[in-house]
């Protein structure tokens, strides 16, 4: 995939990369772009968005949180969360620097005073 100039690899998990290869089949896909929109054009970070807001209400999340691009934070932080690998994950990603990854798995304030409670340093 280019993005930004890069070349980036998608890593997908097997179970997934079966599904697509049904899905494809299923649709006659042999080349090109596999999700279109009801006109046939790609689908872009818009038509994503929007149906990302339109999910909005049943999953009870409040829509001024939700982009696209904050399904990349999330795959971020959770994958930090499991390999506390930061190298790893700036391979994941496609960051050349590992400070451009530091920025996906910054701790807020509030998980910060959440630690030094638990650490219970004061009896």
């Amino acid at each position: 995939m280019n993005c930004k100039g890069k070349r980036r690899v998608i890593f997908l998990p097997g179970e997934l990369q079966r599904k697509l290869k049904h899905y494809v089949k299923e649709k006659g896909i042999t080349a090109g772009v596999i999700f279109r929109t009801r006109t046939g054009r790609p689908l872009n970070r818009c038509n994503i968005w929007s149906d990302m807001k339109k999910l909005c209400k049943d999953a009870q999340v409040n829509p001024q949180k939700v982009f696209p691009h904050n399904l990349r934070h999330l795959f971020a932080r959770t994958f930090y969360s499991m390999e506390k690998d930061i190298a790893k994950l700036a391979d994941l990603l496609g960051h050349s620097n590992i400070d451009t990854t530091r920025i996906y798995i910054m701790e807020s304030g509030r998980e910060h005073q959440e630690k030094l409670e638990k650490m219970k340093l004061i009896l």
